[in-house]
């Protein structure tokens, strides 16, 4: 049965028109981006399929151009048309977390470092810098490393923190293995940061970690 056919409030654009993006599902979404399905699969038996393929809706957005459009129903006009939107969503974050902005609201703290940090296949720590009134000043990535381990140096961090004159510091690191929960190394190196950034007045806000589609806070966790 070809989608136009089923109830109006099963129709995934009438569905979003109705209730909200956030009552759809990946497929029913996905669905909408593809806008027509192909012959013998209607645009959600095709977003299904999809999602089954790739093993993910992740995974899906974040194929190379090759592996995107092996994949039937695919191809070069729906990738370049899946990265502007990929890019708009990323440059609407920002603009709400832009400088000068507070970071006062956890939730959309952990947004924006999920968004910047998420899609690295090696670990990257990183720094939000922060005024007195917890306003960003820059977010650093400051260390690379592997897919499990990164060095940090707090010699670097002290040196960052002053050069921006920062009041305040909210450190964030991805675990490509997808699991956030924080390692004893993660916690020891966010210790050994604190007393060093102690010595110039600054104060360490927390420590973030980004796993796949989940992070774990070091604040509320109690370690900081």
């Amino acid at each position: 049965m070809a989608i136009r056919d089923w109830p109006a409030n099963e129709r995934p654009r009438e569905k979003l028109l109705l209730s909200g993006a956030g009552t759809l599902s990946d497929a029913e979404l996905l669905a909408i981006f593809l806008r027509t399905g192909v012959a013998g699969l209607s645009a959600v038996d095709l977003a299904r399929k999809l999602l089954s393929d790739f093993g993910s809706l992740r995974a899906l957005l974040e194929a190379d151009q090759p592996t995107f459009c092996q994949h039937h129903g695919l191809g070069k006009a729906k990738f370049v048309q899946l990265q502007a939107v990929l890019e708009m969503g990323r440059r609407h974050l920002e603009s709400t977390l832009s400088r000068g902005d507070a970071f006062t609201d956890a939730a959309t703290t952990r947004q924006y470092l999920q968004r910047q940090l998420r899609h690295f296949n090696h670990e990257v720590f990183a720094c939000l810098f922060l005024d007195t009134r917890h306003r960003l000043i820059s977010f650093d990535p400051l260390f690379h490393g592997t897919i499990d381990s990164a060095s940090v140096y707090p010699r670097e961090v002290v040196k960052a923190a002053l050069k921006h004159h920062a009041a305040a510091v909210i450190f964030a690191h991805n675990h490509p293995s997808g699991i956030a929960e924080p390692s004893q190394a993660d916690i020891q190196i966010t210790q050994r940061l604190q007393q060093a950034l102690s010595l110039i007045d600054v104060r360490v806000l927390d420590h973030i970690i980004i796993g796949d589609g989940d992070t774990r806070s070091l604040a509320q966790l109690g370690k900081i």
